[in-house]
């Protein structure tokens, strides 16, 4: 069955033609913390069906959002990684992100939650302080890793296999900041500032959360 489209000679339209199908933005935010297997997106999506999943990744492939290929041995797998063209979806993604978030006011009882979904708000603060960095977040919910200033291919979170070495900040949070943070009532600094985040490390990520001249020093990484 061919793709629908609106047949419209507008921006807008053009982009709905590829991404305005249920899931499509939600699989290109589990692919930009990189190159994901099959069965990693099923699990990461809860809600989807085989059959839809399968689907919408034909139709990134074809849309040339993502692409699927096989890795190296020993590991063998396939995977479905973003293209640049995909991963120009960022700013939309984020831009989503902040008009959706008033409604994170509650999280309903059928709300499935990963930690990793947390990561496109933090992203956005880490990256107002202008320096290039990973930072490891604890929250409630599990562990995973924002790059600040990821560059080409790079992937922009995930749980940590595509680092090389320590973080170089450890930033740890609760439930309630994350929700601030993400809904934009605070931001990331002012929180680790007002000693709402705990922040560990020395480097320039560390310092610019806490700020000069606060009285507060970052701590070395453990």
């Amino acid at each position: 069955m061919p793709r629908r489209s609106y047949d419209q000679f507008c921006a807008v339209a053009r982009a709905l033609d590829a991404v305005g199908d249920r899931w499509t933005l939600l699989i290109v935010r589990e692919l930009l913390a990189g190159p994901r297997r099959y069965t990693d997106l099923h699990a990461d999506l809860p809600g989807v069906s085989t059959d839809m999943l399968a689907t919408r990744l034909k139709d990134m492939e074809q849309g040339g959002l993502a692409e699927r290929r096989r890795l190296s041995m020993p590991a063998s797998a396939y995977v479905y990684e973003l293209t640049a063209r995909g991963r120009g979806l960022l700013p939309v993604l984020q831009a989503l992100g902040e008009w959706g978030a008033p409604g994170l006011a509650e999280r309903r009882p059928t709300d499935a939650v990963r930690a990793h979904w947390l990561a496109l708000p933090l992203l956005r603060d880490l990256e107002r302080l202008g320096e290039p960095g990973i930072a490891e977040v604890s929250v409630d919910e599990g562990v995973f890793h924002v790059r600040a200033a990821a560059a080409g291919g790079e992937p922009v979170y995930g749980d940590g296999r595509y680092t090389n070495g320590e973080p170089d900040v450890r930033l740890t949070l609760d439930a309630e900041v994350c929700r601030e943070v993400a809904q934009g009532a605070v931001s990331l600094t002012d929180a680790a500032r007002a000693g709402r985040v705990r922040v560990e490390g020395a480097g320039a990520l560390a310092k610019g959360l806490l700020g000069a001249g606060t009285g507060r020093a970052a701590g070395p990484l453990e």
